[in-house]
């Protein structure tokens, strides 16, 4: 493992630093207030905001969800959620991002990161508290995406605000919906004008003394949402939502594209000779690049209105290690624990280079998200199996032992195929040949 490991981290820290440049300067030390820029980066300052952490590769960010088993009728119990606290801590990670309050998951969170704090000083956490919106007729037959949802967002967007002021040490960042705006999300997206009161509405609060007043506010949703996609997102409402944010919070996800948009997917001409790992190494390089693509298209748009300070961070991003459907070695050949352990890499290494915060998606698997289909990608996100083995992104921290005396459900951490890298290497399909250029 180590040699694989090695050569390919060479590489993507070459690389990252080579798309760093372009980026670094708008995204890292950009805050409106200057906080940024005044921090020292190697030092914990005597207040922790997120104008201080989001951009600060001292202060890595995840997406997380504690559920362990395939519904989320079953909540994760405080002492559960605590494990996974720790466990994470040991990943370096020191903000969470979370999705909804109106389940207990959200508020467990907070009561297990006090705790683990009243414990032992020196644990940090934060947490990005999500808030879900939804258009009237939300995961129905007849969604009405011109009209929200309103009592159901405004009973969302009441929890944030109470959690965040009972939770300031902690709550340092409210996000108005997930993929909230973006079209293909048909089941329940909400037009820009929704999302844009509700920032409003927490804007107003924090200037009324009612929040904390360096609590940020954003709204976290696909790239094209934020203006790296079609005309059709280029609407008023969305130029005065980038402006009424804190920050962007953009999604990416190349995985999905491999088989939606596949030209950036695959092995050239040039490469079909190499091994298979090398064909992935190559690949997946690319997929990064893509990934860097989709953030330098909304940061053209963003920097286009004029708002030159507006930082903008990653939302969500990642790759699933396992699918039956479209990403799988009979489609597109994107998915497995190699791949993903690269493009992990790869993310990291680049927006840490950049000063970009990168909340990765996830941290561990969440089989509730597709539980008639097992072997569907979106249960296969984690750094971790939701029984907490370490899959291949992790397995050289499992070997430094920083999991020792931690893991899931009161089993030790372990890694995925026992640790046999021959056998999780014969799971990797090569990538297909990339598509003909067009004449």
């Amino acid at each position: 493992m180590q040699k694989h490991k090695s050569k390919r981290l060479t590489s993507l820290i070459i690389m990252a630093a080579l798309g760093a440049a372009a980026i670094a300067f708008f995204s890292f030390g950009c805050s409106p207030s200057g906080e940024k820029g005044d921090a020292t980066r190697s030092e914990k300052p005597d207040k922790v905001t997120a104008a201080g952490i989001l951009g600060n590769p001292e202060y890595r960010a995840i997406s997380y969800g504690g559920y362990r088993t395939n519904s989320r009728d079953v909540q994760p119990s405080v002492q559960e959620l605590k494990e996974d606290m720790l466990l994470l801590q040991a990943l370096g990670i020191k903000v969470l991002r979370t999705y909804n309050t109106h389940l207990a998951q959200a508020s467990n969170i907070l009561a297990a990161i006090r705790e683990l704090k009243a414990e032992d000083p020196g644990f940090e956490m934060y947490v990005m508290l999500g808030a879900w919106i939804d258009c009237k007729g939300a995961f129905t037959a007849n969604p009405d995406h011109s009209v929200e949802d309103v009592e159901s967002n405004t009973a969302e967007i009441a929890e944030a605000v109470r959690l965040a002021n009972q939770y300031p040490d902690i709550v340092k960042i409210i996000a108005v919906g997930n993929e909230a705006m973006v079209k293909w999300a048909t089941s329940y997206f909400v037009q820009p004008g929704v999302i844009l009161k509700w920032v409003n509405h927490l804007q107003g609060l924090k200037a009324k003394g009612e929040l904390p007043k360096d609590l940020w506010i954003t709204s976290s949703d696909n790239f094209a949402s934020w203006g790296g996609g079609g005309a059709e997102y280029h609407v008023p409402d969305l130029e005065k939502l980038v402006r009424a944010v804190d920050f962007v919070s953009l999604h990416t996800y190349p995985m999905h594209d491999t088989h939606y948009n596949d030209d950036f997917w695959g092995i050239t001409e040039a490469e079909a000779g190499l091994s298979k790992t090398d064909q992935a190494e190559a690949a997946m390089d690319r997929a990064v690049q893509y990934a860097q693509t989709q953030y330098q298209q909304v940061m053209d748009y963003v920097r286009g209105l004029g708002a030159t300070d507006k930082p903008i961070h990653i939302g969500e991003t990642g790759w699933a290690t396992s699918s039956n459907g479209f990403f799988s070695p009979e489609g597109s050949k994107a998915v497995d624990e190699y791949k993903s352990a690269l493009y992990h890499d790869g993310m990291r290494a680049w927006t840490d280079q950049a000063g970009i915060s990168c909340f990765y998606f996830e941290a561990f698997d969440e089989n509730w998200k597709d539980a008639p289909n097992p072997g569907g990608s979106e249960n296969h996100f984690g750094l971790f199996t939701i029984d907490g083995k370490a899959k291949y992104a992790l397995w050289d921290l499992v070997d430094e032992g920083v999991f020792e005396g931690l893991g899931r459900g009161g089993q030790p951490v372990t890694k995925t195929y026992d640790g046999d890298e021959a056998a999780l290497l014969e799971t990797v399909a090569a990538p297909p040949p990339m598509p003909e250029p067009a004449e």
